[in-house]
């Protein structure tokens, strides 16, 4: 079994090793079963083939437009398609300031709720290796605290335990004191005050809390730090360096870029469009195993192909447990579902992301290995405008044409670039498109949730 070595910079490089057209789930059924420390194969090459110029020029409008209805100062891009190429940029400035540098393809950001897929898998692991089982309550990890009965691990992945979230009714505080520490105690204990713990037959709620919960059990357990957890299961397996929890201090590693959000009133929570905060040193600690990992492109993009393919996990049957999704309402179209910690958008995996300064979402296809990550430097829109952006780029990337020797997959998207277009002026926060959506299909996918 090769060696991932430096996978993430693989991803950019490309991924031409997969020289059979679109398998490169048949390398994830290779290294199926590999996490747990040990090496997964690598996925990427020496080689970089470059997307062809006329779709790039699409993928770069998708960015460039992206930047300017969230009113972000600049973003990061990157397309993976095995049989076509490989298309990574970045745009705009590092901040607000005049004279600003231009950003770079390899800054630090925070990923956000891409965190939860990872810390799944995590869970996914340990239960293969019978140190803990989904079905197991919490409190058997956690006997001393109160109002978790009937909670199972499982469940909290899944969004169906029954416990609140804190995450609206704290976003004022963290967008308008965003050095402030927390307590993952304390967390918790604010989402019970929304509501209480209920039977794993809850209905489907998004709650950071249930993720935060899981870290307290996980970490309980196992009697080890989430930053050692994530190590062993994730970022050892593949050989990625550039990404971490991130330092107590929320100053990310260099180069970055500074990140804004619109300022909140903290007793309605409503945006105050005319004023915009500097969320730069944003807190790690209000967003804990919900969202506190930092990344850069290549890697985002490798941990998104791995949780996908699943590659980080011990067998094919751990990876369908992941990807079994269910509906998170009616409102919103058929193809949109979440598993174990991840959407399921169509064929793609992934995640999008909305914490106070970043916007953040990346998908992959475990068929083709087609592979979209995206990120702005301004959380005002929220996350449902990072994940049309970067279903944007999929459907684009989708369609680019083979390079000699390969053959393009068929990858159906229920979804097309150009209904994206005309939904994301709606969704872009303080610069929003007056007027409302009156196409149904249009209107279910601007009510595509969760919204962090």
């Amino acid at each position: 079994m090769a060696t991932a070595g430096a996978v993430g910079r693989g991803m950019r490089r490309g991924l031409a090793v997969v020289a059979l057209g679109v398998s490169v789930v048949l390398l994830a059924a290779c290294s199926a079963g590999s996490g747990g420390g040990a090496t997964v194969e690598a996925i990427g090459s020496h080689t970089d083939p470059r997307m062809p110029a006329a779709v790039a020029t699409q993928l770069q409008a998708v960015l460039a437009n992206a930047v300017k209805l969230s009113g972000a100062t600049g973003g990061v891009a990157g397309v993976w398609a095995p049989w076509a190429g490989t298309w990574t940029t970045a745009t705009g400035t590092v901040s607000n300031e005049k004279g600003a540098p231009a950003v770079v393809a390899d800054a630090s950001f925070r990923i956000g709720s891409l965190t939860k897929p990872l810390s799944c898998t995590v869970l996914l692991d340990l239960a293969a290796a019978h140190k803990v089982g989904l079905e197991d309550e919490v409190s058997k990890y956690l006997p001393r605290m109160v109002g978790i009965n009937g909670l199972r691990l499982g469940d909290l992945c899944r969004n169906t335990s029954g416990l609140g979230d804190y995450w609206a009714s704290l976003t004022p505080q963290l967008v308008t004191n965003p050095t402030r520490p927390w307590e993952a105690l304390e967390l918790v204990n604010s989402a019970m005050g929304s509501s209480g713990a209920t039977s794993a037959a809850a209905k489907w709620e998004y709650s950071n809390a249930g993720f935060v919960l899981l870290g307290m059990a996980l970490q309980a357990a196992t009697n080890t730090s989430w930053s050692q957890l994530y190590a062993t299961y994730v970022t050892a397996p593949l050989g990625i360096a550039d990404t971490t929890t991130y330092p107590s201090s929320g100053k990310l590693p260099s180069p970055t870029m500074s990140t804004y959000a619109p300022d909140r009133n903290v007793v309605t929570g409503a945006l105050d469009c005319k004023v915009t905060d500097d969320e730069s040193r944003l807190s790690p600690s209000a967003l804990q195993q919900a969202g506190g990992i930092v990344s850069n492109l290549d890697d985002t993009a490798s941990l998104a192909h791995a949780v996908a393919a699943g590659t980080l996990l011990r067998s094919k049957t751990d990876a369908a447990e992941q990807q079994k999704a269910a509906p998170m309402s009616a409102s919103m179209p058929s193809w949109a579902g979440y598993g174990l910690g991840v959407e399921k958008m169509g064929p793609l995996i992934g995640h999008a992301s909305a914490v106070p300064g970043t916007l953040t979402a990346a998908y992959s296809d475990p068929a083709s290995g087609l592979t979209v990550v995206i990120m702005v430097n301004d959380s005002g829109p929220g996350a449902n405008f990072a994940r049309l952006a970067a279903l944007q780029l999929a459907s684009i990337g989708s369609k680019a044409p083979a390079r000699a020797g390969q053959k393009a997959p068929n990858i159906s998207l229920p979804w097309s670039a150009s209904q994206l277009a005309q939904v994301l002026p709606h969704e872009a926060g303080c610069n929003a498109a007056k007027g409302a959506l009156t196409n149904a299909g249009l209107k279910a996918i601007a009510a595509i949730q969760p919204s962090y």
